[in-house]
């Protein structure tokens, strides 16, 4: 059901979408699956980038147990923090974030990052003031491609899934977009080729957040700013 009183709502993904993040997960992953000498390809944790935390670490650790499981990740956590200052917002990022917020429509995070991880993306982004909402790995038991995170982020919007697009840079994101409902858009600038966007259900792929910012009025985020400029 649509609900008029409220604005549409664009969720974005975080890492991969607004900061250049992906290749610090990949080489803190790399360093965390080698300390429990269990190496992993660069390409094949690239892959995977975007997925659950969970999902990503029992695809990759084969038959490894809990134990392992929990020291990949902790381990992956610590080495992600120490690479943080490398992290930077994508081209194009903040002014897209404060763009679509002018136009009066919300602007959601929907991501599954732990907490610790989101403070220092947002502060990275330092858009705060033009977000109306914003999700973590704490509000679902299982994040992309499931869809639970991106049900969570239209709740905190108050909108339906026909009042949403969602921005994301994996095939995971558009994935999990698809399985909720709602329209999805892919970038180039976390390394995911056009093609595997579109097959996952991408409406339309650009190169980055500064690509879709120039061409924002063609897309779906554009028919949905023009309904709220002309909402008959």
């Amino acid at each position: 059901m649509s609900t008029q009183s409220v604005s549409p709502a664009v969720l974005f993904d975080i890492d991969g979408t607004l900061v250049d993040s992906n290749y610090l997960h990949v080489h803190a992953w790399m360093r965390a699956f080698d300390d429990e000498n269990l190496p992993v390809s660069a390409w094949r944790i690239h892959r995977c980038i975007g997925m659950d935390g969970t999902t990503l670490v029992r695809t990759l650790s084969g038959d490894a147990g809990q134990g392992v499981l929990d020291r990949l990740k902790d381990a992956h956590s610590r080495y992600y923090k120490e690479d943080s200052s490398l992290l930077a917002p994508l081209p194009g990022a903040r002014d897209l974030l404060r763009r679509v917020a002018a136009t009066g429509l919300q602007v959601v995070l929907a991501t599954s990052a732990p907490d610790d991880e989101l403070t220092l993306l947002r502060e990275v982004l330092d858009c705060d003031d033009v977000v109306a909402a914003v999700t973590s790995s704490a509000d679902v038991d299982t994040a992309k491609p499931k869809p639970d995170i991106v049900q969570v982020a239209l709740d905190r919007a108050g909108v339906g899934a026909q009042d949403a697009v969602f921005v994301g840079d994996a095939v995971w994101d558009c994935e999990a977009a698809g399985r909720a409902g709602v329209t999805s858009i892919g970038l180039l600038s976390g390394g995911v080729s056009r093609g595997e966007l579109r097959e996952a259900g991408a409406a339309g792929v650009f190169e980055d957040a500064g690509d879709l910012l120039a061409k924002l009025d063609s897309t779906v985020i554009g028919d949905l700013a023009a309904r709220v400029s002309d909402p008959r």
